[in-house]
């Protein structure tokens, strides 16, 4: 401001009598002030408090604020020297603490005080550990009821090619006609294309007809029956996973064709085993495919596990030899081993898997103690003489099914149960962390009918 202009100034500010006029409109223009971006002349509330004031008393003093009589308001305001390198009244600059002061007497000022009757607040004793406790038995239970809930939104919707396809036959053929010959032998034909095998698709059509020969049949009840019949089916072979402590390690082989997931499996059983507590080492037994070892270690890596390997196009059963002797040294719970995709019609491939369980049992003559199946349940009907071949070249002790959501044709574990009644441990639906869990045929019976949980 120049000194020209503070005579005028002044004038203007002390020259006022009586009440206040009526403010001028600002001057179109106006210059901005590059820090705050708006005209130097501060009107804004953050600013100046405009707080009506009994006639006599003070203005009261307060910190980031100015409160002026009410004869100024709309006042003609020019900014003094230095005030437009202050930071605005509310935010205090960058000072979060100030600027909160300042906003909140500024918020006292405007607000008539009432004083609030002093009161204890009735505060009841409460027994800390057993809050806790409480607490945590709740979030426990809550992050359990989710993972059912999640896991059976995945199976669902893995489920869905083989459920869509049988619940659009069955409701094809139960809502326009009564119950006879030709309705079961046409539902019997539905079972057998999605897999279930002549022997269980007979027993169902059977169990559909019965007591209802030439009467009318809802899609929902022949839905309840098909359930039904396929829990009874896999029932005796729903069974977990067993690791015998007593055997350490306990040794688990896994074998099967190529790309049916044996890798992949391996890495996700590692992760629940290891969230079960146990000491874990992986061998990277499939030697013929530079990828397989690198991805074994890859699932090393996640659940801080050692891996054995070797050079591809090493000898497997020599390198199983020596993760076994590793095993034995260290203490380890469980040895997961890997091993090489082979069809099961090489001669060749499947007597060098015997060569492998061979060569552990020189180290111990029990092992392997579990000899996983992994199969694809895109193959169908090939599942079965995988089965069949496998168990003659290794001592298979359980199956898993990987891949079901990649088929209208599900039913082929049901097959599979009716023929070899070999354990069925776990089933995936997927290629994530999470889509591959232990059997129930209670879930995996619902969910291939299109029922909703029971």
């Amino acid at each position: 401001m120049s000194q020209d202009e503070k005579p005028g100034w002044l004038g203007r500010l002390f020259g006022r009598k009586g009440g206040a006029p009526e403010a001028p409109e600002p001057p179109a223009g106006s210059p901005a002030s590059p820090a705050e971006g708006r005209p130097d002349f501060a009107t804004g509330a953050e600013d100046v408090a405009h707080v009506p004031l009994p006639a006599g008393e003070p203005a009261p003093a307060g910190p980031g604020r100015h409160a002026v009589p009410d004869v100024l308001e709309g006042a003609d305001l020019q900014p003094i020297a230095g005030e437009s390198e202050r930071p605005p009244s509310g935010t205090a600059g960058d000072d979060p603490a100030r600027g909160a002061e300042s906003a909140d007497t500024t918020r006292m000022a405007r607000e008539p005080e009432t004083a609030a009757p002093a009161s204890a607040p009735d505060i009841q004793p409460v027994d800390a550990a057993a809050a806790l406790a409480h607490d945590a038995m709740d979030t426990a239970a809550d992050a359990q009821d989710a993972e059912k809930r999640g896991w059976w939104n995945r199976l669902t919707a893995g489920m869905k090619r083989t459920s869509s396809a049988l619940s659009d036959r069955v409701t094809g053929l139960f809502t326009k006609r009564k119950l006879d010959a030709n309705t079961l032998e046409d539902l019997e034909d539905a079972l057998i294309q999605a897999d279930f095998g002549v022997a269980t698709a007979t027993r169902i059509a059977e169990a559909v007809g019965r007591g209802r020969y030439e009467k009318g049949i809802s899609p929902d009840e022949v839905r309840a029956i098909l359930a039904a019949e396929v829990e009874r089916a896999l029932d005796p072979v729903a069974r977990p996973l067993v690791i015998d402590g007593s055997r350490k390690p306990f040794v688990i082989l896994m074998v099967g064709v190529n790309g049916a997931g044996k890798t992949t499996t391996l890495g996700k059983l590692s992760l629940t085993l290891k969230a079960e507590g146990h000491s874990l080492m992986l061998a990277a037994g499939d030697t013929f495919r530079a990828a397989a070892i690198e991805q074994l270690k890859v699932w090393g890596g996640r659940t801080g596990t050692p891996v054995v390997s070797g050079a591809q196009g090493g000898d497997a059963a020599g390198l199983a030899f020596d993760a076994l002797k590793r095993a034995k040294a260290e203490g380890t719970d469980v040895l997961l081993i890997d091993t090489a995709g082979r069809l099961q019609n090489k001669a060749g491939l499947m007597a060098e898997l015997e060569k492998i369980i061979r060569v552990l049992r020189k180290s111990d003559p029990e092992a392997p103690h579990a000899t996983l199946l992994v199969l694809d349940a895109t193959v169908g009907q090939n599942a079965l003489s995988q089965v069949e071949l496998f168990a003659k070249a290794a001592p298979v002790t359980g199956l898993v099914m990987t891949k079901l959501d990649g088929t209208a044709r599900g039913g082929i574990l049901i097959a599979l149960a009716a023929r070899f009644g070999l354990p069925v441990h776990f089933i995936g639906v997927g290629e994530g962390i999470d889509d591959l869990e232990p059997f129930a045929a209670r879930d995996f019976a619902r969910a291939i009918a299109g029922l909703e949980k029971g």
